[in-house]
């Protein structure tokens, strides 16, 4: 066959949205298509602040699923990114992390479990400059998707516009990767398709973040500080200490309402003074601020369960944030994302793009971790007071005061807290926290006693003064 037939050939798609899981989505379905990404923002050239993503200014962790999900999507991409800074701190060797229900967690010589630490304006910058050298993808910038073109069988294009003209784009797949902002619901409305079942849980968390420039000799394998929020104390109030790239922390803290933090520059170490444990503050005592705080209170946990509509279009499926957003102090979201587009990869290698029926096998594929990380976030938000429109359920609280014991569990017996890790990092369902070697381990297993404090090193305390 010569180029010019394969290339009349070629399926045709578009991804809406221009961040992390609309650049993976392209990556994937380049193989199949070609493809084109709307995005109404100008992205920025290299790795900078961006106008459409003022979440990116808060801590962000990817989990080792994430990590994995991540590398598999665009191999090398994680040693481009610790070439220009980025941590990969190992679990839970490299982790000071206190949990909801009080105790500390024990640190491990050996670990399993890998995460991924730096700027989220650097990570976007080296996945957006990865894909974007694949010549089967263009980049339309300062363009807004108007509407879905087709109708509620099937969509076959979008309506765009851009410089002020409209105009219409053929495709055999539609990707929504727009982020908590999607109008996916109102689109497929307009093609007479029935309202997609919502789920709001909003504990009001509010978040301040700054970066500060690490205090002594931390810049280079400091670990990650995380005190944990408990929502059955009002308000909750954490904080996590993240190193990032630049010999850097990027701190971020966060409470519920009645207790969230200000904007005010003057207030944020007295607040991170006030968490249920005062370390994060006093490390802070020692270092030097180089930014102002931003805050934000954009952090509720919204599902829209798109994989359970009783119709659905082929040629669309919504991906990431678009199909769920979480808050961002549990850090499943980038890893959620990841893994929905893994399975986006998976469909796509065994049923056509444009074949009948190959739209809602995405999604349904993508609803998989887009679920884990939704009963991780919501199994301890929805007990915040407001939270939810209905109070939470008698399953809901025998699965929280069940977690609560396995936290308990895996912070005195490695063997739990490994299995622990497992399900928060992503790698495994929280239905593995219920696995007979689990319940044993939870409710026969031999713990240690708890900790009484962070589980820091005399050297860490050390190089955080000197």
């Amino acid at each position: 066959m010569s180029s010019s037939a394969r290339t009349a050939s070629r399926r045709t798609a578009v991804v809406i949205g221009g961040g992390m899981t609309g650049m993976l989505a392209a990556t994937v379905l380049a193989d199949f298509a070609d493809v084109r990404i709307i995005e109404r923002d100008v992205l920025p050239d290299g790795p900078r602040p961006r106008k459409g993503l003022p979440q990116a200014r808060h801590a962000h962790v990817l989990w080792s699923g994430g990590v994995k999900a991540l590398d598999d999507l665009l191999p090398g991409i994680i040693e481009q990114l610790v070439a220009r800074g980025a941590h990969t701190p190992r679990i839970m060797t490299d982790l000071v992390s206190k949990a909801p229900s009080g105790q500390w967690f024990r640190r491990f010589s050996h670990a399993r479990h890998t995460s991924l630490l730096c700027s989220r304006d650097l990570l976007d910058a080296v996945i957006r400059d990865k894909v974007l050298q694949d010549e089967r993808i263009t980049l339309l910038q300062r363009t807004e998707l108007l509407a879905l073109q087709g109708g509620g069988d099937r969509v076959t294009g979008v309506r765009i516009r851009a410089d002020r003209s409209e105009q219409s784009i053929q495709a055999d797949m539609v990707i929504d990767a727009s982020g908590r902002a999607s109008r996916a619901p109102a689109w497929l409305q307009d093609l007479g398709l029935p309202p997609i079942r919502e789920r709001t849980v909003d504990a009001g968390i509010g978040y301040a973040s700054r970066i500060y420039r690490a205090p002594g000799s931390t810049a280079e394998g400091f670990p990650i500080v995380n005190v944990q929020a408990d929502p059955r104390h009002v308000p909750g109030r954490g904080g996590i200490i993240t190193p990032v790239e630049g010999g850097r922390w990027l701190v971020t803290l966060s409470g519920s309402r009645g207790g969230q933090p200000s904007s005010d520059n003057d207030e944020f170490l007295p607040f991170a003074l006030s968490l249920p444990h005062p370390i994060i503050g006093e490390l802070l005592a020692g270092a030097e601020p180089e930014t102002d705080v931003v805050t934000t209170h954009s952090t509720a946990n919204k599902r829209r369960y798109y994989e359970k509509a009783v119709r659905w279009p082929d040629g669309f499926a919504v991906l990431g944030d678009a199909m769920a957003g979480y808050n961002p102090v549990y850090g499943h979201g980038l890893s959620a994302a990841a893994q929905s587009v893994i399975a986006l990869r998976h469909i796509l290698r065994r049923h056509d793009v444009h074949a009948p029926g190959t739209a809602r096998r995405i999604q349904r594929a993508a609803a998989r971790p887009v679920e884990n990380a939704w009963s991780l976030a919501v199994g301890q938000d929805v007990f915040y007071p407001g939270a939810s429109d209905q109070p939470p359920t008698r399953l809901e609280r025998t699965l929280a005061a069940f977690v609560d014991k396995a936290v308990d569990a895996g912070s005195r017996n490695p063997y739990a807290l490994r299995i622990l890790l497992d399900v928060m990092s992503m790698e495994s369902p929280p239905a593995r926290l219920l696995m007979p070697d689990m319940l044993a381990l939870v409710c026969l297993g031999r713990k240690k006693p708890s900790l009484e404090g962070p589980p820091l090193t005399e050297h860490e305390r050390k190089a955080a003064t000197t």
